[in-house]
């Protein structure tokens, strides 16, 4: 698989008033080709800063940012432009020119790269085709909802035919369902052009929803990383379990009371394994809280459990739902 990024323990420090700042803490990963790459965090936690070093919009302290190969710091000017030439960016607030028409707002990446003026408005129209909104070229911003005025901002990154497409937050001031509609039409666009796309977001709902992999970022540091099922099913750092399970508002009944978390995906949510495990090992549980959700496009679900007090049926419990494939997972009283 082709290395579209690769950063090697990236470093960005602040400097303000004297007093320095650690944006980004020894991060290291790749984003491949063709790929939907998550990066995902609380605010704060340094995600944007990691974003605007994939185009040196910020430049990095130590460490490297490597793109198809390239280390970005190394490039000249011209190079650094050409390279900047393959990599789109939307953002939350769409950036669009209010006094240009739709048409002429898509347009305006062909202008900088000096595409002639007969070829612009046909390379425009079909990238508004693309995005559902041909029958809009001529309407002013201001006239349009957010969700299309994203649109908008979406078919003026890919006039440029970007190799990668960088989203900062894209999604944010949109109501879910027109979230869901943006999110449908990327991962559309994906599969049809082979693009890569970088998703920033601080949302779990949105990564789960479109992104193959996932980065989490915490305070500047990365957190953990890997494919979104593995992330959701089976989270090792604190970050990752804050981000993918709501906090649990129950405690147990007593003191020692142990609590678990069991999760499983669409295939076995039909099974009854709760009343299964009553009929087979005669040990009841708590149901404290359930709710399932969309990964991936794979249904997956999740309970809070309280286990019975007898650490022996406790472990018959564990047992029993380990050997049925279900992935288990102690709640500490905090979470």
């Amino acid at each position: 698989m082709t290395k579209v990024y690769e950063l090697k323990n990236v470093y960005k420090t602040y400097h303000n008033d004297g007093k320095e700042f650690e944006a980004l803490k020894n991060v290291s990963l790749d984003v491949e080709e063709g790929e939907i790459f998550g990066i995902i965090g609380m605010s704060g936690a340094g995600k944007s800063t990691l974003v605007r070093t994939l185009n040196r919009l910020e430049d990095v302290t130590s460490g490297t940012v490597e793109f198809y190969g390239k280390d970005l710091a190394a490039l000249s000017a011209g190079d650094l432009r050409h390279i900047r030439h393959s990599i789109s960016m939307i953002f939350q607030s769409f950036n669009l020119v209010n006094q240009r028409t739709v048409l002429s707002n898509v347009e305006q990446p062909l202008r900088i790269a000096g595409v002639p003026r007969s070829k612009r408005r046909g390379i425009a129209l079909e990238m508004l085709s693309i995005v559902g909104l041909e029958e809009k070229w001529n309407v002013f911003p201001a006239r349009l909802s957010g969700g299309q005025k994203q649109r908008v901002a979406i078919a003026r990154a890919l006039a440029a035919n970007p190799n990668v497409l960088l989203c900062d937050e894209a999604t944010s001031a949109l109501d879910p369902k027109i979230t869901g509609e943006i999110l449908d039409l990327l991962k559309k666009i994906n599969k049809e052009r082979n693009l890569t796309i970088v998703i920033i977001t601080h949302e779990m709902s949105v990564v789960e929803k479109i992104c193959d992999r996932v980065a989490i970022i915490d305070n500047g540091e990365l957190a953990e990383i890997g494919e979104v099922r593995e992330v959701f099913s089976n989270p090792k750092s604190n970050a990752a379990k804050k981000l993918v399970f709501p906090s649990n508002p129950f405690a147990p009944s007593s003191e020692d009371g142990r609590l678990i978390r069991i999760v499983f995906d669409g295939t076995k949510s039909s099974e009854p394994f709760i009343a299964n495990l009553v009929e087979q090992t005669g040990k009841k549980v708590n149901i404290l809280s359930a709710n399932t959700r969309s990964v991936g496009g794979i249904g997956y679900g999740q309970m809070v459990l309280e286990l019975p007090p007898d650490p022996e049926d406790q472990n018959t419990v564990i047992n029993f739902f380990k050997g049925n494939g279900l992935t288990v997972s102690e709640v500490k009283i905090d979470e």
